[in-house]
């Protein structure tokens, strides 16, 4: 397999393919992470998404209507707790566009998202000023993305986001890392035509206790939960799903949406949906297995 490495929208990437991608290819691949950069990043000044913070109105993008429609069910699934207005109360702890990594008092996410926020398939529209957060999502959508830029790409494909993975044709031995040791992982799992995602709190983690994964009720970070890893046919869902089980209600919509995951407690007591494969332990990755490093 031809591999192709490199960084973008804050991680690093690798595509492998059965043979190297032409530079048609790759300049597709670019041209896609770009685009969705430019509409989605709250990371960018010059965004879409930055300027509806800072105006209200609209922003037109092909992914609204797919993005929103799975916010309004993790929303629901979770009684609040993903809203993809929590960008407010990330920043409010330091986990803003300058990465200033300075918290202040926490803030509550506006309960009521979706009356200030509507969506079709091709835009967005803010009635008030409305900065939007799809890190819930945003990485297994833009992974799902290049995948179908890559359609045409003859062979075994892979394309993998800072571990949040999709595969096509032959299984890719993954394994499950360790939320706390790196160099463990906690099990493995063949991954087959679908995608891998996973979250944890040790990612993107600053100060005392302070990480990305809000409950945007209370704009403080969760402390039950310490990964997540699912199974899904494509990233975007396999991603949302990682994020609403951190809360109650995300075994249920798992359940709903046919998806298998495996979760670790920050004490360390594993669980798993009755359908899931994966092979668990505490122990050493097996030699052969690609790391799935919780983002």
């Amino acid at each position: 397999m031809a591999s192709w490495r490199f960084d973008a929208i804050g991680t690093r990437w690798e595509i492998e393919s059965q043979a190297d991608l032409s530079e048609g290819d790759r300049a597709a691949v670019a041209a896609e992470i770009e685009r969705f950069d430019h509409e989605w990043s709250r990371f960018r000044a010059d965004s879409d998404v930055t300027r509806l913070g800072r105006d209200g109105g609209t922003l037109a993008s092909p992914d609204s209507g797919a993005m929103l429609d799975a916010y309004r069910d993790l929303s629901a699934a979770t009684d609040g707790a993903v809203n993809p207005l929590v960008a407010d109360s990330l920043t409010a702890l330091g986990y803003d566009a300058d990465y200033s990594l300075v918290a202040g008092e926490p803030v509550r996410a506006p309960a009521a998202w979706g009356e200030r926020v509507s969506w079709t398939d091709g835009a967005v529209t803010a009635s008030a000023p409305s900065l939007l957060d799809v890190g819930a999502l945003g990485k297994g959508r833009l992974v799902d993305l290049i995948m179908g830029v890559l359609a045409e790409t003859p062979g075994d494909l892979v394309v993998d986001a800072g571990g949040d993975l999709r595969v096509r044709g032959s299984a890719v031995r993954v394994g499950l890392e360790h939320p706390y040791d790196p160099t463990k992982a906690i099990g493995v799992v063949s991954v087959q035509d679908g995608a891998l995602c996973a979250s944890a709190v040790n990612r993107r983690a600053w100060g005392s206790g302070l990480h990305h994964v809000l409950d945007a009720r209370t704009g403080v970070p969760v402390r039950t939960w310490a990964a997540t890893w699912v199974l899904a046919p494509e990233a975007m869902r396999a991603d949302a799903v990682a994020t609403a089980l951190f809360f109650d209600g995300g075994p249920a919509l798992a359940e709903s949406w046919g998806v298998e995951w495996v979760r670790m407690t920050t004490d360390g007591r594993v669980q798993r949906s009755p359908g899931c494969t994966a092979e668990l332990f505490i122990a050493e990755s097996g030699r052969g297995a690609r790391p799935a490093a919780p983002n």
